[in-house]
């Protein structure tokens, strides 16, 4: 059997607050093979935001370890965090953190340039763009753009560069109903077409319904893994 994508086994995280020491995950294990899309659902509190700031690199765990494509990423420096940043992952937050001075054309190509990849995206971009149903909205700066258009904007920034995994957090939660649907079909879309593997923080259980399974965490913990959607696969 091949190697998970993302590989956690007793994951802990300690924030200190002044004197006191509070747990933020407490023995984290989790498997998410390449190509799935996983939906993780908790309350607030839960832990769910801080195992994506540690299997992004935006911080690190206390202890316990993260593997990811087979890399230990769990004492990395500084520096390796920001480089699996700009190679491995791509981020999609609820807000659309678009440049407003921008079109969506540049605001895309920014994400290249931050990485030092100057040139052009591939030609098979385009196919990407037309999925996203943005290829004629590009020259359109973000107040030109519905909620939804700037989300999917948000989403072919964060792909631009091929990221292994797109963490995906609470991206429909500025979105009303309509464009929340048209955003999660478009994640699916990405996720068949391409094989896109995709970890989305959710409290929607409708939208949770979109991935191929769910996670759902607690107190710092998974208290269920195994919720499979099978209508999906």
């Amino acid at each position: 059997m091949s190697e998970p994508l993302i590989e956690i086994r007793e994951l802990h995280k300690i924030y200190r607050v002044g004197k006191v020491d509070v747990p933020a995950l407490r023995g984290v294990d989790l498997e998410v093979p390449a190509g799935e899309f996983l939906a993780i659902v908790g309350p607030s509190g839960s832990g769910k935001s801080t195992l994506f700031h540690i299997i992004g690199g935006l911080t690190p765990p206390s202890a316990g370890s993260v593997r990811i494509g087979g890399q230990d990423i769990s004492s990395l420096t500084d520096a390796g965090r920001t480089s699996l940043r700009k190679d491995k992952v791509g981020f999609v937050f609820q807000k659309f953190n678009l440049l407003p001075n921008l079109t969506a054309g540049d605001n895309i190509a920014i994400a290249r340039h931050i990485a030092g990849r100057e040139q052009k995206p591939e030609p098979e971009f385009e196919e990407v763009l037309k999925l996203l149903g943005i290829s004629n909205r590009l020259d359109h700066k973000p107040a030109a753009l519905s909620g939804g258009e700037q989300q999917r904007v948000a989403m072919a920034r964060a792909i631009v560069n091929h990221p292994a995994i797109l963490l995906a957090d609470e991206p429909t939660g500025n979105l009303d109903s309509e464009n929340s649907t048209a955003v999660l079909e478009v994640m699916r879309d990405l996720n068949r077409r391409l094989g896109q593997t995709i970890l989305m923080i959710t409290h929607n259980p409708e939208a949770a319904a979109f991935g191929h399974r769910t996670v759902r965490m607690r107190d710092g913990r998974i208290v269920l893994s195994d919720q499979v959607h099978e209508n999906l696969l």
